[in-house]
């Protein structure tokens, strides 16, 4: 079995394969580009994460292809249709760090209350004063909950022992989850209304892009906080910019960007395949939100921790082990997620 593997490094590569000490492997740290196709024709095997797109024409380089294994829970960057039309089979890693994506997006809310970034930046430089330091407490502040399944259930437990309220937004509801934490569940619009932090927990989907948007991104409470450990293209970057310029959206934490890709390697801008995955408003945009001292950023980091990586290698191998002996696990269907 031949196996490629994209966006890995050494750790990883040596655990696969010694997980796997019967496959062959070409491993890239890189993620996976145009020019690799023509090494990939006889792989059998691809494991990639979400920085590399899988698209019709790649499959159409890679005859011999049975198995993509996405290294991530989302599966947006994989044409599932165009798979589907191959026979080629898709897992994914559907659990692997619900606590660890929640920390982080908790991480992010703590270090805008207190001003966290700011202050390390200050003293570093000798400089002990106050001035422009004061935060904000969380206990009593309301906290909207976008997306109630592993992550944001996690992000509720925490806000609780912070003594927060909360709200939550889900396609569906359980009312047995919410009467044992706590909790409210709410429309939308009325948790945007009501909500002094949003944070969001959706998957990429069409029905989630843009989900804050230009129109109803004024409905917001002046002043609120808008925190994103999902994906980039939940929240319009436009929109997300002129809230900042009025002072509706008073800070904003962000793990995810739009055409985050692009802004990581700026080379790609002058691609050929640029402008089918992103437009180069967004991208100045995200260059726009980089300098903000309001805005929060950090590079898609959500999910790295040691122990989190580890259950996603382990998963991965699984995936590919269980595929080998023809009884596939954690296969995408191509169903909607839930949010």
């Amino acid at each position: 079995m031949k196996i490629a593997c994209f966006e890995l490094e050494a750790w990883e590569e040596q655990f696969l394969r010694n997980r796997l000490p019967k496959a062959h492997f070409l491993v890239s740290r890189k993620r996976m580009m145009p020019k690799d196709h023509k090494a990939l024709a006889d792989t059998d095997v691809l494991t990639v994460f979400v920085y590399s797109p899988i698209t019709e024409s790649i499959l159409n380089k890679m005859p011999k292809l049975k198995l993509i294994c996405t290294m991530s829970t989302g599966y947006d960057h994989i044409d599932l249709e165009a798979c589907r039309r191959r026979d080629v089979v898709v897992c994914n890693v559907p659990s692997y760090g619900e606590n660890t994506v929640a920390e982080h997006a908790m991480a992010l809310l703590l270090a805008i209350s207190r001003k966290i970034v700011p202050s390390v930046e200050r003293t570093r430089r000798g400089d002990f004063s106050l001035d422009g330091l004061r935060g904000f407490d969380l206990a009593g502040k309301t906290i909207g909950v976008v997306g109630v399944g592993r992550i944001g259930t996690h992000i509720i437990k925490m806000a609780k022992g912070f003594e927060m309220n909360v709200l939550g937004y889900s396609c569906h509801p359980d009312k047995k989850l919410a009467r044992k934490l706590g909790f409210s569940y709410t429309p939308f619009d009325t948790l945007l209304q009501n909500s002094d932090i949003i944070t969001f927990h959706v998957p990429a989907t069409a029905e989630t892009e843009h989900m804050l948007n230009e129109k109803n991104i004024r409905l917001l409470k002046k002043g609120c906080v808008i925190i994103n450990t999902a994906r980039g293209s939940i929240i319009e970057t436009e929109a997300l910019l002129h809230a900042l310029d009025k002072g509706t959206v008073a800070y904003a934490g962000l793990d995810v960007l739009e055409g985050e890709c692009f802004v990581r390697e700026e080379k790609e801008l002058i691609s050929t395949h640029f402008g089918e995955t992103c437009d180069l408003r967004t991208i100045l945009g995200d260059h726009l939100l980089l300098k903000r001292d309001n805005v929060l950023i950090t590079p898609h980091n959500a999910f790295n921790t040691t122990e989190a990586l580890t259950r996603i290698l382990e998963a991965t191998a699984s995936n590919i082990e269980a595929y080998r002996k023809k009884e596939p696990i954690n296969t995408i269907k191509g169903g909607k997620p839930t949010l």
